[in-house]
């Protein structure tokens, strides 16, 4: 079984477009949550959320000017940018080769692709414009198609699909391309995941009540994962990659190396028992985060860190309940845990891989980021963990390893174990 190591990382995040600006905004704390103007106009009860700025000018540099005409699918537009650099931050060319990269493939994930794109078509069948549709409309609309661009754009010729797991998708995706190298049936792997932004697809969740509210004044403040004062998550998009290799072909090669993925696992909790399409099983949780530590070779007690699913809802003090179960650890004894989505909002089906993009990024510069709008926490995760276990600001510590879990829509589950990496 081959040893698998993370040799290249993109990422387009609210807070940070571009490895170099993501990994800053990291360490400062810096809030990608702004206020939504199209929100506002359309009424929602949040008028906040975490949208990547991305430029014309960036858009040029991974699409023609002929796939920008009539493109308007951001999922696809994120993942592009995102996987593409990631395999050239791994050291890979874009090469316009003949023949396609039988080593690589990708599996990326996404929720849902271009559903502004389909709204536009809707209008023009409705009015009798069928023809005029454009020819990418399919590209932009089917759920693979950011796997199909990247293959592509790439030149992939081993394993090119895209998964779908609500917000453990991104994790999940990772989770299938390390097996694929696990196995030895690839080289490398470029995996990850996207989602869209936009009322169209954040409209079903602020109609549930479960998007924060209380903020629109304030919209760096109004995500806060682990606070006594969360009011709900606010709404983001974006898009992670990692670029998974073989180790004996990343020191083939003389890459850098930016980390090792030591194994995880996904599992469900069947909707029974305390899950239901919205909230998870709390044996499936536990069940997932101790299978994922030991497939990894690990105890619980290894772990110096965790990157947590952990929204702003209700549901927060119940995933750190499920940590200490599973760890076996609580109280001081607890390891540091943070949430990205204090400073993102919660991406959703590109959650998990932004997520994964920053926790290899702390194992890689040798810190810990803080937890964002969390100067209150919640009493009752403070009578399960130490309030030193949620760190604020940044801390050194150099973390050796870090597990990061996903929970998403439908029970489903998904946890990695992240390690530093040293021969």
């Amino acid at each position: 079984m081959k040893r698998v190591v993370i040799t290249g990382l993109g990422v387009v995040a609210p807070n940070g477009v571009g490895v170099p600006a993501f990994t800053q905004a990291l360490k400062e704390g810096v809030s990608g949550v702004r206020h939504d103007v199209q929100l506002e106009k359309l009424q929602f009860s949040c008028q906040i959320a975490g949208m990547p700025q991305v430029s014309d000018d960036l858009k040029r540099q991974y699409f023609t000017e002929l796939e920008l005409r009539g493109f308007n699918s951001t999922g696809i537009l994120y993942g592009v940018i995102a996987g593409m650099e990631a395999w050239t931050n791994a050291g890979f060319p874009i090469a316009l080769n003949s023949v396609p990269d039988w080593d690589s493939g990708t599996v990326f994930g996404s929720g849902t692709s271009g559903i502004d794109k389909f709204r536009e078509s809707i209008y023009k069948i409705d009015e009798l414009q069928t023809r005029r549709l454009g020819s990418t409309v399919v590209a932009q609309t089917m759920n693979s198609g950011v796997s199909a661009y990247l293959g592509g754009k790439l030149g992939l010729g081993n394993q090119v699909t895209t998964n779908s797991s609500a917000c453990a998708t991104g994790t999940e995706a990772i989770l299938m391309a390390y097996d694929r190298i696990r196995s030895g049936r690839a080289k490398r792997m470029l995996a990850g995941s996207t989602g869209d932004s936009g009322p169209y697809i954040w409209g079903g969740f602020d109609a549930l009540r479960v998007c924060s509210s209380q903020y629109n004044d304030r919209p760096a403040e109004g995500s806060r994962p682990m606070s006594a004062t969360a009011s709900g998550f606010v709404p983001g998009s974006g898009a992670g990659a990692l670029l998974l290799e073989d180790l004996e072909s990343a020191l083939e090669r003389k890459a850098m190396i930016y980390g090792e993925l030591l194994g995880g696992q996904v599992n469900s909790g069947g909707q029974r028992g305390t899950g239901s399409m919205t909230a998870p099983n709390a044996e499936a949780v536990r069940r997932c985060i101790a299978e994922a530590l030991k497939n990894s070779g690990v105890s619980g007690w290894d772990v110096d860190a965790i990157n947590g699913h952990l929204t702003a809802t209700a549901k927060d003090a119940f995933e750190i309940e499920n940590w200490t179960e599973a760890l076996g650890r609580k109280g001081n004894d607890f390891p540091l845990i943070n949430s990205l989505k204090g400073m993102t909002g919660h991406c959703l089906s590109a959650a998990g891989s932004i997520e994964c993009v920053a926790t290899v990024l702390q194992l890689y510069h040798g810190f810990v980021f803080g937890n964002s709008n969390c100067t209150d926490l919640h009493p009752e995760i403070a009578a399960m963990i130490d309030p030193s276990r949620v760190p604020l600001h940044q801390v050194d510590v150099k973390p050796h390893i870090i597990a990061k879990a996903s929970f998403g829509f439908g029970d489903v589950n998904a946890c990695l174990i992240f390690k530093k990496f040293d021969n």
